[in-house]
This record gives C-alpha cells, sequence and structure tokens, in this order.
C-alpha cells in the first residue's frame, strides 16, 4: 500500500512540476471533422493567436471519423498534461451518448472542460441547378415529389442531419439524408450536383453563397444572421424552428487544476481580442466563453437534452 501511495505522490508532484512549465512544447489541437469544414475553419480563426500568447505553436490535426468519436476517443486516452485538447462540437458528442451503444469513451467522466469557444448557426444550401431556390419552394417541391430530393449533412446521427429529420417533421417533407464525414465533402458533392441540398455550418457555406456557387435556402437560427442579414431564417417558413452548433475545448481527464486554469485564461483572452473575434464574427461564428465548470455543467445538460431527440428520431449507429 506504501508503494501505490508513493507512486501516486510521484505522478501528483510530476504533474504539479509540468504544471508550472506549461508548455514547453507543441499543442495539439485534434479537430473531430475535416479540413474545411465549420471546427476547421473556426480552429484557425484563433490557434496561431492562442499559440504566439502561450509561448508555443498550436498544431492542428483532423481526425475525421465514426461521428466524431474516433477524435474523441484519441483525446480521452491522450496523457493528461495539456498537450492534445479536443475542439468538441458539444452537441455532436451529446447525440453519440445516446447514438451509439457503446462508446470506449465516457463523455462527462473522460474529458476536463476548459472552455466554451463559439457557436454558429447552420444553413441550408443548395446547388444553383435545383428547382428550388427558397425554403417555400423548397418544402413544395419535395411535396409534390416526395423521396426525390436529397440533403447531405457531416454525418449520421450529428446536429446537421437531426437537424435535417427536424426539418422534415415540422415541414411535413420526406427529403432523403445522405451522411457523410464532414461538412466538407458533402459541401464538395452539393457544389459539384452530386447532392440537390445540404445542411452544413453558416461558416464554411457563406463563402461560396457570396461567390454565387451556392444558393442559400435558409439558416438554421432563430432569427437572421447579421453577417448575412438577406438570406432568411428558416423559423420565418417554419415557426420557432432552430438549431445551432456549439464549440468548447476540453482535455483529457485528470489534466492538472493549473493547466486547465491558464488555457481557460487565455483561451477567453485570445477570444476576447477584437481582431480575432471581428474575424471569427465575419465568419459566421458568434463568441461565446465559459468557465470549466460552467462547460462541464452544460455538456451534461446537452446530453439529457439530446437523448430523448435522438431515440424519437430512431437514428442509430454502431
Amino acid at each position: 500500500m506504501r508503494k501505490i501511495i508513493l507512486a501516486l505522490s510521484l505522478v501528483s508532484a510530476s504533474l504539479m512540476a509540468s504544471a508550472q512549465t506549461y508548455p514547453n512544447q507543441p499543442i495539439k489541437l485534434i479537430i473531430p471533422f475535416a479540413a474545411g469544414g465549420p471546427s476547421d475553419v473556426l480552429a484557425r480563426g484563433f490557434a496561431p493567436k492562442l499559440g504566439d500568447n502561450l509561448g508555443q505553436p498550436i498544431i492542428i490535426e483532423n481526425k475525421p471519423g465514426a461521428g466524431a468519436n474516433l477524435a474523441a476517443e484519441y483525446v480521452a486516452n491522450a496523457k493528461p498534461d495539456g498537450y492534445t485538447l479536443f475542439l468538441m462540437m458539444v452537441g455532436t458528442q451529446a447525440i453519440n451518448e445516446t447514438l451509439y451503444k457503446k462508446l470506449n469513451y465516457n463523455l462527462v467522466k473522460d474529458f476536463a472542460p476548459i472552455s466554451l469557444v463559439g457557436s454558429s448557426s447552420l444553413m441550408f444550401v443548395a446547388t444553383p441547378s435545383a428547382p428550388f431556390k427558397t425554403i417555400p419552394e423548397l418544402i413544395a417541391y419535395a411535396k409534390a415529389n416526395p423521396g426525390k430530393v436529397n440533403f447531405g449533412s457531416s454525418g449520421t446521427g450529428t446536429p446537421l442531419h437531426l437537424g435535417g429529420e427536424l426539418f422534415n417533421t415540422q415541414a411535413g417533407t420526406d427529403i432523403l439524408h445522405v451522411p457523410y464525414k464532414g461538412a466538407a465533402p458533402a459541401l464538395t458533392d452539393v457544389l459539384g450536383g452530386q447532392i440537390q441540398t445540404a445542411i452544413v455550418g453558416t461558416p464554411a457555406a457563406l463563402p461560396y453563397v457570396k461567390s454565387g456557387k451556392l444558393t442559400a435556402l435558409g439558416v438554421t437560427s432563430l432569427k437572421r444572421s447579421p453577417n448575412a442579414p438577406e438570406i432568411p431564417a428558416v423559423s420565418e417558413t417554419i415557426p420557432k424552428f432552430e438549431v445551432e452548433l456549439v464549440y468548447a475545448i476540453v482535455a483529457p481527464a485528470e489534466t492538472p487544476k493549473a493547466i486547465v486554469d491558464k488555457l481557460n485564461a487565455q483561451l477567453i483572452s485570445v477570444l476576447n481580442n477584437p481582431e480575432i473575434k471581428s474575424q471569427l464574427n465575419s465568419r459566421g461564428f458568434e463568441v461565446v466563453t465559459s468557465t470549466p465548470n460552467q462547460l462541464g455543467e452544460y455538456i451534461k445538460s446537452e446530453v439529457t437534452k439530446w437523448g430523448p431527440i435522438v431515440k424519437k428520431s430512431g437514428a442509430s449507429a454502431e
């Protein structure tokens, strides 16, 4: 027993010493989706400045697959030393707790919350050749042609997928879901006309809409986006329709509190930097920050919120 206690004490002392000199090497920020998607766009908007403030570069590493579980499991099993962080899409991970029968990690127990970082709406976009240009036209066409309209998303059971299913339920349509491994591949196929529509993050879609390569049908926030006020909200056709993406940074559980607190303080400082904030706003993100405890409580509430919705949708994944 004494040997165990001594070993634990040595580990604790080592972690405390590491926290005092943190960081002294590059930090990996794991993104659960492919490059070019909203998570990737958000990370690349603040990571360089965060690295400057911490004195070490932030290396962005995309690990798409398994509905974001590949990245989550990787971080959950990483050494809790602050050098492996996870940009979590909270809704996606909360949905996965019910969507998957078995996960090799626990969302609440296996991560150390650091801070919320931002939120963004989704956008319903269509290939310009589609026979509809607005949400009312989409609904009318889908009802007149049941089973002939499809929509792409970043994967089965994601907020983007369930947002589409919610749309079907409230609009009375039967638009078929086409899952992808991230928003970027879905965008590629709707740009190429392989699928007619897609639900993707507003930040990723907005440049293509502004260049005329995609048609914006509507945003999923309750009100129009201040970054694109000319695009209607879906709620203008379907009252109270709302789906938003919320992003947060977490580390492996047992990461020393001193490291968590330092990362929290630096993240909040960077995200509230006027230049960074303006840049993120222009890309369709709203900056949102929190304490580690507030993020922890929010994650728990999202697991509770999405569980019944996933069950009602009938969605499942192995």
